[in-house]
């Protein structure tokens, strides 16, 4: 309880007092995070001479030194990081400087197990491994306040730190110790109020598990109930949030206004609120990790930067971590990146929005767990070709990046994003992996439901923007995509109906509706109160393997013309069918359905679709939306992104995915090609290198 009281009173006397955010860079920065502690050997200032002859702006450091700031308990030095932010200021080297708080030295463990992790059902985490602790534990959280205020006493108004990283990758990283369930049901407590309450709202009558008090209620590891399970997950959203504030909120009280605050995300874990977790920063930070050679398809840096944009409202984000040269933790899986390829990504990074790219990291490990995660230099510590690519990037940057950066873009189609539906969808999985009753997980987020969607957009060259429940603007676009929402609040489907009512057009997929925000299946017709909106009902449902639509109605072909997985049984009322099933028995019920409601229009997938048909779907739906541009008439490997400069003119980025040479038609206004200066005319045949990039100021 108390430090709870602490939290809520810090975050307040902040909020209150109120806090500068740089809105803007003057230029793009490109740099490379930098481990002076991990070197076999004494090359400081050679490694500033290599950074500067290569045209690097920035470095992120910090966040591994806690045993370099705190080598015995209560025993402080910094003069080894400031020695180094002093050579990079005299360098004209930015700096970044990292809470060091996700790996903990080794006094800390010893002195206080209790810090480290417990798991479900008896695990325990060990020494030897980074974010290993309970960030909730008093314990952990007093000597992190205190490194954190004696390193931000040292170091933070030293002229060359331009901002500071809170933690990194902060995940919850399954969590059960005994004070986290404590804070657990203190959660549920203030939520629900009365034990006869969540008894009611949870469905605890089912199996007879009903509680009579608070101290009543079974810890995590044995429970089935999917209320139960959808609350522990967003309790654990909230203690990252909270940890990730409480930690933006001590920074704060220490830098200047030209200073900002990040934290660097990843872009695959779902445990973390982004939203909630940034309120007190700056700006967004992700990291960002790939394949190469083959393998690399933009696709994913796309997908971090539109959602990583979308958190904050279109504000321009940073790239804090990505690929140099390979990556992994063993050498399994080493892809150096092809001629090109490393430039192209950077080029990549900042057509979704970015303002900074940073490679993990300047130099190839030695020792320990990352040793294959190669940085810009390998282990001989010389120059190499990547090296070479980086300089090449750099010294564009310095020529045009005034030009890139700040970039705003303005989309007319979104993707409602649901943590929660993502969270049920995995509790209660609808594919025919495992078994009826073994829990298998959906990839909700990555590639089933929610990827399948993004990379089809991405691949036809249409901009996207995120949207969430929590603050869903509809009314901001055209089109909105809703994938398998499980778990919605009737308000969040009701909004859905006005904006549909009000003139937007959505495309909706399967099982939205069914459950409510406790995870309740709605004891009515289902979708429940998107039956009008929808324009039909079902009762029933069928995990099936694969079918085909009947007359193949998306022209398809035969190969593609294939439903899988999921299939409800719709009964139409003012629904127009798109397609049947080809089956006897399925074939009287419609696989997909369109319906006018008011001014506008719901698409419903009442089952997967292949590839092929949700592109033919997203296509049709755009030119109803009439959104469709002229850059949509190329397609991946040739990939196109767009924005605003700070000038007011507009960059139109081209990309090419592939070893061969491609070409296109230049269809915007007459501009030039900003890294030849080569004039650039409307209608002109445009030729783009394998692996390379044009950007075009209109």
């Amino acid at each position: 309880m108390v430090k709870q009281f602490f939290l809520t009173l810090l975050f307040l006397t902040v909020a209150l007092s109120g806090f500068s955010q740089p809105e803007k860079f003057d230029n793009i920065l490109y740099g490379v995070a930098y481990y002076h502690e991990y070197m076999p050997s004494e090359r400081l200032d050679e490694d500033i001479r290599m950074m500067k002859e290569a045209g690097i702006s920035v470095v992120r450091v910090g966040e591994s030194t806690w045993s370099l700031y705190e080598q015995r308990e209560g025993e402080f030095d910094f003069s080894y990081m400031k020695r180094i932010i002093d050579k990079m200021y005299d360098a004209g080297i930015k700096v970044i400087l990292g809470t060091p708080t996700y790996s903990i030295p080794s006094w800390l463990w010893y002195k206080h197990p209790e810090v480290l992790l417990d798991y479900q059902k008896g695990e325990k985490a060990y020494y030897g491994i980074r974010q290993n602790m309970d960030i909730t534990n008093p314990t952990y959280l007093f000597y992190c306040e205190r490194v954190i205020r004696k390193m931000m006493e040292n170091l933070a108004q030293h002229p060359g730190v331009i901002g500071f990283q809170v933690d990194n990758e902060a995940t919850s990283r399954g969590v059960n110790n005994y004070d986290f369930n404590v804070a657990f049901v203190n959660h549920l407590k203030n939520k629900f109020k009365t034990p006869e309450n969540l008894n009611k709202i949870w469905g605890l009558n089912y199996w007879g598990m009903t509680i009579d008090s608070w101290e009543e209620l079974a810890p995590r590891d044995g429970i089935t109930n999917t209320a139960y399970k959808l609350e522990w997950e967003r309790f654990n959203r909230k203690a990252v949030a909270d940890f990730l504030k409480w930690q933006s909120a001590i920074v704060q009280e220490y830098k200047s206004d030209d200073q900002f605050i990040m934290h660097c995300f990843m872009p695959s874990v779902q445990d973390i609120d982004q939203h909630e977790s940034a309120k007190l920063m700056d700006m967004m930070a992700v990291n960002v990790y790939h394949g190469q050679q083959e393998d690399l398809t933009g696709n994913e840096i796309a997908f971090a930067g539109d959602y990583f944009r979308s958190v904050k409202n279109g504000k321009n984000y940073l790239i804090t971590e990505t690929n140099a040269q390979t990556i992994g933790w063993n050498s399994r899986i080493q892809q150096p990146p092809y001629p090109g390829q490393m430039r192209q990504n950077v080029y990549a990074h900042l057509g979704s929005g970015a303002n900074m790219v940073e490679y993990w990291h300047w130099h190839s490990i030695h020792y320990g767990q990352e040793t294959y995660w190669k940085g810009v230099l390998s282990h001989d510590l010389k120059p190499n070709r990547a090296y070479a690519e980086v300089s090449k990037t750099a010294h564009e940057l310095e020529r045009i990046g005034k030009k890139l950066v700040n970039l705003k873009k303005e989309n007319k189609v979104a993707i409602l994003f649901s943590h929660d539906s993502n969270d049920a969808l995995n509790f209660m999985p609808f594919d025919q992996g495992g078994s009826a009753w073994g829990p298998t997980e959906n990839d909700y987020y990555r590639n089933t439901l929610v990827g399948q969607f993004h990379k089809i957009l991405y691949q036809n060259n249409v901009g996207v923007d995120f949207i969430f429940p929590e603050d869903a603007a509809f009314e901001n676009y055209d089109l909105v995509i809703v994938p398998s929402l499980y778990i919605a609040t009737d308000a969040l489907l009701n909004k859905i109906k006005s904006y549909v009512a009000n003139g937007g057009h959505v495309i909706m997929q399967f099982k939205s509706g069914f459950a409510d925000e406790n995870s309740m299946v709605r004891p009515m017709l289902a979708p429940g109160p998107l039956k009008d909106v929808c324009g039909f009902y079902y009762q029933e449902f069928s995990n099936i393997k694969s079918l085909e639509l009947k007359d193949d109605p998306f022209n398809v072909g035969d190969k593609e013309n294939k439903v899988h997985t999921w299939a409800e049984y719709l009964l139409l009322e003012t629904a127009k069918p798109l397609a049947f099933y080809d089956h006897k028995y399925f074939q009287e019920y419609p696989a997909i359905t369109i319906n006018e409601y008011g001014d506008g229009t719901l698409l419903y997938e009442g089952c997967m679709v292949s590839d092929a048909i949700q592109e033919k779907i997203i296509q049709q739906s755009l030119d109803l939306a009439e959104v469709q541009g002229v850059d949509q008439k190329l397609h991946w490997p040739v990939i196109a992104k767009s924005g605003v400069n700070e000038m007011g003119n507009s960059i139109h980025y081209y990309y090419n995915y592939s070893s061969d040479a491609k070409s296109f038609t230049y269809e915007h206004g007459n501009g030039t090609e900003l890294i030849t200066d080569e004039p650039i005319n409307n209608g002109e045949e445009l030729y783009i290198a394998p692996w390379d990039v044009l950007i075009v100021e209109e």
